[in-house]
């Protein structure tokens, strides 16, 4: 328990550092840049999204979770990785021509055939990277994705001040995997083999043809937001849609990015030791639901300010939709983690079938609703999410045993804190002045407000958290307060 604890706070404070650069870099470029050319760089963006996942064939996944893990295994590895990237590379440069011509978008043409590159470089860090998250390293993983970050940043703002636009965003990406490859050969172990190989790839083929369909298939739902509307509405509502998700996954980046790299890992453990799957679990999802819960009923109050602060008035529109996709976040949260489940539990094959029957039905749902505006896009993702949750659920029941009454009990104090935390912030909304007040004034009283309301709930309610909490602060104060002296 103490390793994974030492793991959650290495990857608390790689996210929380990646996070805090990645949003100085946002601030900054939705200033610098318009709506129109942040829309393009999204656009492409999101169809190498896809590629990467089909790039990864699920490789980083098998390499955390298969039982014997041998240099056979780690060369076929390598050799897979090559062989599929540098295709993809292939194939996106000489798609981004029709890609472009189909949304009337030289741009999006530019950025593809740069991230195209990208891709070429990629595999020669990618291999290390999830074999270090199986030996739980995350203080080499800390200092390999803060280099990317601070990278990315660096060209990034270089070239936006030397007038590149939105292809500044995508060179800034290439200088990210270019810092990646050359961090992780100094924390690369001693053992891992330098060649490829071929012995061990049918095993390797086996998971990972189930792996990337499933993985495929949920890119294309994440997807599918920005290239419908980019095609149905126009390339502006493709950068305020895309504001309203950066804005929701300030969550995932505060917490579910930070969880999810020890998350497979310490699933994988207890499937091989043979723990009870069912009560861990139902644990993990009741300090998701104590954390995400309060957060996006916060959010969904302070949308706007929120939005001003981060990016400007200009971004005004994408807060209504923050507020509808708060509904659908919190939900997703208790079920999103089950797919890492299914992988630790060999159930890939699984998790596949499921997002064949999601996905398909989140798209469509998009496509029916974006004529009638964003709103109703966002509202889409709200009901295809609550579909999805269900199946999610539905499968959790059968492999583990889990059933609604379980899981309600584990989330019931949850609730009750989420309600005494927008106490917090609503009194203090009722203040005169509040409305004309600053952003920064707003979300300041009101967020204090609302981190105080949510601290007496989890100590009042006796959440899970609680001991969590109390541990943290005290070792907070015994860092903050003087050392008594010896005499």
């Amino acid at each position: 328990m103490n390793a994974t604890k030492s793991s959650l706070l290495m990857s608390f404070a790689e996210k929380y550092t990646v996070l805090l650069i990645g949003m100085v870099g946002s601030m900054i470029v939705a200033r610098l840049l318009t709506p129109g050319q942040i829309g393009i760089f999204s656009i492409g963006a999101v169809v190498v999204g896809i590629t990467q996942l089909v790039r990864d064939f699920g490789i980083g996944q098998y390499l955390i979770q298969e039982r014997d893990l041998n240099a056979e295994r780690i060369r076929a590895a390598y050799t897979l990785t090559m062989l599929i990237a540098w295709s993809m590379a292939a194939l996106l440069a000489l798609l981004s021509y029709p890609i472009a011509d189909f949304y009337h978008a030289a741009g999006v043409g530019q950025v593809l055939r740069i991230l195209a590159l990208n891709i070429l470089l990629i595999p020669f860090g990618s291999i290390t990277l999830p074999v270090l998250r199986r030996q739980m390293r995350f203080g080499a993983l800390y200092c390999i994705n803060v280099a990317n970050a601070l990278a990315n940043l660096i060209v990034c703002l270089v070239l936006v001040k030397l007038g590149l636009g939105y292809l500044s965003l995508a060179w800034a990406a290439v200088a990210g995997s270019v810092a990646t490859v050359l961090a992780s050969l100094l924390f690369r172990p001693a053992d891992m083999p330098w060649l490829p190989g071929f012995k061990g790839m049918r095993k390797l083929l086996a998971f990972g043809a189930y792996a990337t369909s499933s993985n495929v298939l949920d890119e294309c739902g994440v997807a599918a937001p920005d290239m419908v509307i980019g095609k149905i509405i126009d390339v502006e509502a493709v950068g305020l849609f895309g504001k309203a998700q950066a804005t929701l996954n300030i969550f995932n980046m505060l917490i579910t990015k930070a969880v999810t790299p020890v998350i497979l890992p310490l699933f994988a453990a207890t499937v091989r030791d043979g723990h009870d799957m069912k009560q861990l679990y139902l644990r993990t999802i009741a300090y998701m639901a104590g954390l995400s819960w309060p957060f996006f009923a916060v959010l969904a109050v302070l949308a706007t300010p929120l939005i001003r602060l981060l990016y400007g008035n200009q971004w005004d529109a994408s807060a209504p939709l923050v507020r509808i996709m708060c509904i659908s976040s919190a939900v997703f949260c208790l079920f999103g983690m089950a797919r890492d489940l299914f992988v630790a539990m060999g159930q890939v094959r699984l998790r596949a079938q499921l997002e064949a029957i999601s996905v398909p039905v989140r798209i469509v749902g998009i496509v029916v609703a974006a004529p009638f505006g964003l709103e109703a896009v966002a509202w889409s993702i709200v009901a295809t999410t609550m579909f999805r949750s269900a199946l999610l659920y539905r499968s959790l029941a059968a492999l583990t045993g889990m059933r609604v009454a379980q899981l309600g009990h584990s989330v019931a104090r949850s609730a009750a804190v989420t309600l005494l935390t927008l106490a917090g912030p609503a009194l203090v909304m009722l203040l005169p002045g509040f409305d004309e007040a600053r952003p920064v004034v707003l979300l300041g009283l009101a967020g204090l407000a609302a981190l105080a309301s949510w601290v007496a709930g989890i100590l009042l309610l006796n959440h899970e958290i609680k001991p969590e909490l109390i541990t943290l602060s005290r070792q907070l104060l015994r860092r903050l307060l003087p050392k008594p002296v010896r005499r």
